[in-house]
């Protein structure tokens, strides 16, 4: 198995970091600027899309789905991250800058919405009470309606899912048009065949 090249860990860590920083930079302008649970007017309106902030704290999964259970999407996030790493640089699946690419997307990601899951925001829903374990989401699309007559309402998110959703594109990609790894046994048999086709030395004198 070839050797990981230096250079992708450090591709891998600044890519993770600046998606991190981003991710929690967005999330503490947006919400300084419209509060907590809160949104401000239309950005865009049109007949087809539709676009504001809107500051939610989601203490599930996308479309708020396992709300009350960001202990156990904390802990899937310590796995999935640990997973990584293993994958990565111990599976040396970083020999692909693709994968070490994508991957540090998805690091980025996770890290930034697991910041949210410990409460690290410090936000509180009252004063004297904990900080509430929950993510910062704040996009918030609504497609094929008007003012009067809201149409589709997409889940509401934020940077970190946006890193998480494009990392995973890239490695359904990636299993799609990535080209099989050859066997041990064709690796073995072109080894031989390279031997036997190789020259032999002749003398001239």
């Amino acid at each position: 198995m070839p050797s990981v090249p230096t250079n992708r860990k450090y591709i891998f860590g600044s890519l993770a970091a600046a998606t991190l920083a981003l991710d929690l930079w967005s999330k503490a302008a947006i919400f300084e600027e419209y509060g907590v649970r809160n949104g401000g007017s239309w950005m865009i309106s049109n007949d087809f899309v539709r676009f504001r902030f809107f500051t939610g704290l989601n203490q599930g999964a996308l479309w708020g789905m396992g709300q009350g259970f960001a202990w156990i999407f904390a802990i899937l996030s310590v796995v999935a991250f640990a997973g990584i790493i293993y994958w990565l640089f111990a599976r040396k699946a970083a020999v692909s800058l693709w994968l070490t690419v994508a991957l540090g997307a998805v690091a980025g990601g996770t890290l930034g919405n697991l910041y949210d899951r410990l409460g690290l925001h410090g936000i509180t829903l009252a004063e004297g009470e904990a900080p509430i374990k929950a993510v910062r989401d704040f996009f918030h699309f609504q497609f094929m309606g008007t003012v009067e007559q809201p149409g589709l309402d997409w889940a509401i998110f934020n940077v970190a899912d946006i890193c998480l959703v494009t990392g995973a594109i890239m490695l359904i990609l990636q299993s799609l048009f990535a080209p099989e790894p050859a066997s041990e046994s064709e690796s073995a048999d072109a080894a031989a065949n390279d031997t036997v086709a190789a020259p032999t030395g002749t003398s001239a004198s």
